[in-house]
């Protein structure tokens, strides 16, 4: 078990990680989702020992890690460059960890020799890294992170230069790989919650410096604690609508509508989040279409209704004119309810 106690760094007064308290356990990959600065690489550097904390603890199986230098810390890390020795060959590339290590090198080159056919590149081990595609060097750079049989495996966004369909392909070997290192602590940063809450087990949700949430993945979606984890967890963005309610229906003044059926809500003011497939048309409420956006089979739309901006997401390809005008309908009965302190409120399940 690898366990990080009120972990905490700032630079110039500026908080890079606040008060981080982590479980990560052997056998299980957790994702590290967070957007751009906040701070997923900065933890992964702490766990390695590139960077030190101002405060906190980190230990392996109770072996204190706080102080280690990081060539003393077993850790495997994988990063989002692709960095490999270019005079070296594929082979040698991957060996070179073991032999550095003391391993004799014909057996070093045999271990790495099967684990680069376990990644699909058996048969361009006398190839240099200069031969190969992005996303082969990128298999590359991983096998030579398995092949260390390090207990902790850090991934920092290691697929984000690579293209959609290679990315997609990529994360379903590494998530069946790492299936069959049982004894290895994964933890995997991604800005993407698609791909965050794909790959994981487990996920961790980080926003500022600090760990909003955390939880199996389906468990984290349906109900994020706060107002910024339901930002950080959805994509397309979700739709935060400041509404009150009052006897039974729900007025959201930015929108300039009547009132609209909703949850059944104590009268008060909330903040509902609506995910943008909630958002759909064919309703009474007017909007105008800012962008459209289609990727595959999916078309994502940003529209203005009153003073409020609203995204939808359809699955299908829909072209909008920017411009247009289109009428939607938002089903409130699936919103999240979010409390005057953007805590989630635990609705009562309907009857009847």
């Amino acid at each position: 078990m690898l366990l990080l106690q009120d972990i905490a760094l700032a630079e110039a007064k500026v908080p890079h990680l606040s008060g981080i308290t982590l479980e990560f356990a052997p056998g299980r990959m957790t994702t590290l989702l967070g957007r751009t600065g906040a701070g997923k690489t900065t933890l992964l550097r702490v766990i390695a020992g590139l960077t030190l904390p101002d405060t906190g603890r980190i230990t392996l199986n109770g072996t204190d890690w706080s102080r280690l230098p990081p060539w003393k810390r077993p850790v495997a890390m994988v990063t989002q460059q692709f960095i490999n020795y270019p005079h070296l060959s594929v082979l040698d590339n991957v060996a070179f960890p073991l032999t550095r290590a003391g391993t004799p090198r014909d057996e070093a080159r045999a271990v790495a020799e099967a684990m680069l056919t376990r990644v699909g590149l058996g048969a361009m081990i006398g190839r240099r890294p200069s031969e190969l595609s992005g996303g082969q060097q990128q298999r590359v750079a991983i096998a030579r992170a398995l092949v260390k049989r390090a207990p902790v495996l850090l991934m920092d966004e290691p697929f984000v230069n690579l293209d959609y369909k290679l990315r997609e392909g990529l994360r379903e070997d590494l998530a069946e790989l790492l299936r069959k290192e049982t004894g290895t602590v994964a933890i995997y940063a991604s800005t993407d919650p698609r791909e965050a809450l794909q790959m994981g087990d487990h996920i961790v949700l980080l926003a500022e410096g600090r760990a909003l949430q955390s939880g199996p993945p389906r468990q984290v979606f349906a109900a994020p604690a706060t107002v910024a984890a339901a930002a950080v967890v959805n994509d397309p963005p979700i739709n935060l609508l400041q509404a009150e309610a009052s006897g039974g229906q729900i007025r959201i003044a930015a929108l300039d509508s009547p009132p609209m059926p909703g949850p059944d809500l104590p009268p008060g003011r909330y903040t509902l989040g609506l995910r943008a497939e909630d958002v759909r048309t064919g309703g009474d409420l007017l909007a105008r279409v800012a962008l459209t956006e289609v990727s595959g089979s999916e078309t994502v739309t940003h529209l203005e209704a009153g003073s409020q901006s609203l995204v939808m997401l359809e699955r299908a390809v829909s072209i909008h004119p920017l411009g247009s005008h289109l009428g939607l309908h938002l089903d409130l009965s699936r919103a999240l309810v979010f409390d005057a302190k953007e805590r989630l409120v635990t609705l009562e399940p309907a009857h009847g």
